[in-house]
C-alpha cells in the first residue's frame, strides 16, 4: 500500500520520481542500490595543495555511477570525476556526501 499523497488526486499531485533517473517510479529502470553496499568516503591532497573528496567501494554494475557523481557534484556545488575505481569530487565535502549517500541506502564509513 502506497502513501497518501498530500495533494493525490488534485491539479498539484506530483507523482513519486525516482531520485536517480528522474522517472516516474512505476517507469523507473535503474537498478535496484545493493542493499548495505559500503561506501568509503576520504579525503586526499593531490599536487599544489588540491583537496579531493574520493568515495570507494562502490562497483560499476551496481551502481549508475555518472549519475550519482552529477547528483554528489550539484549538492557540493563543485566538480568530480569517476576514475577507475573510485568516484571523485573537488573539494572538502565528506560531511554532505556521506548525508547524500545514506539518504540513497549506502552504508557509509570514512
Amino acid at each position: 500500500m502506497s502513501a497518501m499523497r498530500l495533494f493525490a488526486g488534485t491539479p498539484y499531485d506530483r507523482p513519486p520520481k525516482c531520485d536517480r533517473c528522474g522517472a516516474l517510479e512505476p517507469e523507473c529502470t535503474c537498478p535496484p542500490l545493493a542493499a548495505g553496499q559500503m561506501a568509503r568516503v576520504a579525503i586526499e591532497k593531490r599536487k599544489k595543495g588540491k583537496v579531493v573528496t574520493v568515495i570507494r567501494g562502490l562497483t560499476a554494475e551496481n551502481n549508475d555511477l555518472p549519475a550519482l557523481l552529477s547528483r554528489l557534484k550539484s549538492q557540493c556545488g563543485a566538480g568530480g570525476t569517476i576514475q577507475e575505481d573510485r568516484v571523485e569530487v573537488q573539494g572538502e565535502h565528506v560531511e554532505r556526501i556521506s548525508a547524500a549517500l545514506s539518504e540513497l541506502g549506502y552504508v557509509v564509513k570514512t
